[in-house]
C-alpha cells in the first residue's frame, strides 16, 4: 500500500529533511476533510519525540500596560485604547505567589512576562530576587519574557536561574512593518541570539492571523527553525477591541489545526505550544491541537482570559494523554 502524502511528509520530518515551500503550502491549503489524516501524520512525529505527554505553562502578567511600543495586536501598547488594568512591576512576593499558583495548576514552567520595550535594572533585580527564591523552594522551570535585552542583563537572568527566555518573532519579516514600527524584525532576531549566547533556552514563536499569507506562514516556520527555538508558542490572534487589529477575522479552527501540523512537520523535535487565542480560534476543536502540539498555556493570558484550568486538565485526560511533570 502506498503511503499517503501526509505520511510521507511525516517520514521526511522524522528523517530530518526540511519540507519544501510547496509541501508546506499543501498542508495549509489542503481541503478540510484532510485535517484528520494530516493530524494523524503530525502525531506520528509528535509521538516520536514527546509520546503522549503535554507540558503545562502558566503566565503571570508582571507589569501591565504603559508600553511605548506600537504593536498593533497588543492591548498594552501606546496606541491601544483597550480598557485594561495597568500597573507597575509586581513585587517579589507577588511573583513568588504566582509560582505557587503555577504548581497548583500542575504547570511545569512559570512564565514571568512584563510589558515594555525592555526591562530596567530595577526590574531585572526584582525578577532575579524572586527567581532565586522560587528555584530554591519549588520544582519549576522559569521562563522570562521582558522584551529586548542585551548581553549583561541576559547573563544576570541566566545566573539567577532563569531557564528560558521568550521573545517571539511574531510574524514574517515582510509583514513586520504592518504590525509594528517602533522596533524591527532584526531587533527580535538579535534578542533571540543574545538569549542563546547567555545560555538560556530560546523560546520564540508567532501570532497567526495578522494579515500574513500562507507562504509567509511557511517561511515563518522556517525562520523559527533557523533561530533554533527550543520552544515555539503558536498564538492565534485574539482581536482585542481598542487595538488596530480589532476588526481582523479570527483563524478558522480547521486552518489553525493545519498551522499546528505544519509547525510540527518543519520543527519536528521542538516543543510546539498552542498558545494565546486558542479558545476563540480553535473553539470546540481545541483537543485536536494536541495531536500536533505537545505544550499549552493554562489559565489566563496577559490581558485576556483563558478557559478554566480544570477543563484543560480534563481535556488532556479525556484524550488519553498525560500531564508532564517538571523535570529539572
Amino acid at each position: 500500500m502506498l503511503k499517503n502524502e501526509w505520511d510521507r511528509l511525516a517520514d521526511k520530518a522524522l528523517a530530518g529533511e526540511l519540507l519544501t515551500l510547496d509541501e508546506g503550502l499543501r498542508v495549509l491549503q489542503a481541503d478540510d476533510d484532510e485535517v484528520l489524516p494530516i493530524l494523524h501524520a503530525a502525531f506520528k512525529v509528535r509521538k516520536q519525540y514527546y509520546g503522549k505527554k503535554v507540558k503545562l505553562n502558566m503566565i503571570i502578567n508582571a507589569k501591565s500596560g504603559m508600553c511605548p511600543e506600537d504593536c498593533g495586536y497588543c492591548s498594552q501598547s501606546i496606541i491601544s485604547d483597550a480598557p485594561i488594568e495597568k500597573y507597575t512591576f509586581m513585587d517579589k512576593q507577588t511573583l513568588i505567589d504566582g509560582a505557587k499558583e503555577a504548581l497548583n495548576r500542575k504547570a511545569g514552567t512559570y512564565c514571568i512576562v512584563a510589558s515594555g520595550r525592555g526591562p530596567s535594572e530595577k526590574e531585572i533585580d526584582n525578577v532575579i530576587e524572586a527567581v532565586k527564591e522560587i528555584k530554591d523552594t519549588m520544582p519549576l522551570k522559569i521562563c522570562a519574557c521582558l522584551g529586548i535585552v542585551g548581553e549583561e542583563k541576559a547573563k544576570k537572568l541566566k545566573e539567577a536561574g532563569v531557564d528560558r527566555y521568550n521573545h517571539n518573532l511574531n510574524t514574517h519579516q515582510d509583514n513586520f512593518s504592518n504590525i509594528t514600527s517602533t522596533h524591527n524584525y532584526d531587533d527580535r532576531v538579535m534578542t533571540v541570539e543574545t538569549i542563546k549566547s547567555a545560555g538560556m533556552s530560546p523560546c520564540s514563536g508567532c501570532i497567526i492571523g495578522m494579515g500574513e499569507t500562507d507562504e509567509q506562514i511557511v517561511e515563518t516556520a522556517y525562520a523559527l527553525r533557523d533561530v533554533e527555538a527550543d520552544s515555539i508558542p503558536v498564538n492565534f490572534l485574539n482581536p482585542i477591541k481598542g487595538t488596530p487589529l480589532e476588526s481582523q477575522s479570527t483563524t478558522k479552527p480547521m486552518k489553525a489545526l493545519k498551522v499546528l501540523a505544519l509547525m510540527r512537520f518543519i520543527n519536528p523535535k521542538t516543543e510546539i505550544r498552542v498558545s494565546g487565542g486558542r479558545e476563540i480560534n480553535l473553539r470546540t476543536l481545541q483537543p485536536m491541537a494536541f495531536y500536533a502540539a505537545n505544550s499549552v498555556f493554562v489559565g489566563d493570558y496577559l490581558t485576556t482570559e483563558g478557559q478554566a484550568v480544570t477543563l484543560d486538565h480534563q481535556m488532556i485526560e479525556d484524550l488519553g494523554f498525560e500531564i508532564e511533570e517538571c523535570a529539572l
